[in-house]
């Protein structure tokens, strides 16, 4: 998957269509910088759910749980990098499980991580433009 999305808008609507192809156990790790639109994305996976309320980036909580058509965790790392704390909140526990784990900075614990994760890369290319881009199979090109 290499896909250019040019404002917010499409980004949600990406995060909705991707919504169909992943699947209880599955693990994505977005990548990119700040305001890069993460959550954005989150927002329309959990929409492609049938989520109906709102979502917010877990910077400050850590990690938030939805109640979707399958359960959601969403855990964000940029602000809390030390394994030992990872450990005691319970990442395995969540890492290893049949929900839907969606993690935001995954590239900064990656030793935390397993080998099998959905890696989604997001790129500022202006104000509004996106490319979001993945390796893994299941996207297509």
């Amino acid at each position: 998957m290499d896909i250019i999305v040019n404002n917010l808008k499409e980004c949600i609507d990406l995060g909705i269509k991707i919504s169909s192809i992943i699947k209880p156990g599955d693990i994505l790790s977005l990548e990119g910088d700040l305001g890069a639109g993460k959550t954005t994305f989150v927002k329309g996976l959990l929409k492609g759910l049938n989520y109906k309320h709102d979502v917010t980036s877990p910077t400050f909580t850590l990690v938030n749980e939805y109640y979707a058509d399958f359960k959601v965790i969403h855990i964000d790392f940029y602000r809390e990098t030390d394994h030992k704390r990872w450990e005691i909140i319970g990442l395995d526990e969540y890492l290893f499980s049949d929900n839907i784990v969606i993690l935001e900075w995954g590239n900064i614990v990656k030793d935390l991580l397993p080998n099998d994760i959905i890696k989604i890369n997001f790129e500022h290319i202006d104000k509004n433009k996106r490319r979001l881009f993945s390796e893994n199979e299941r996207f297509g090109n």
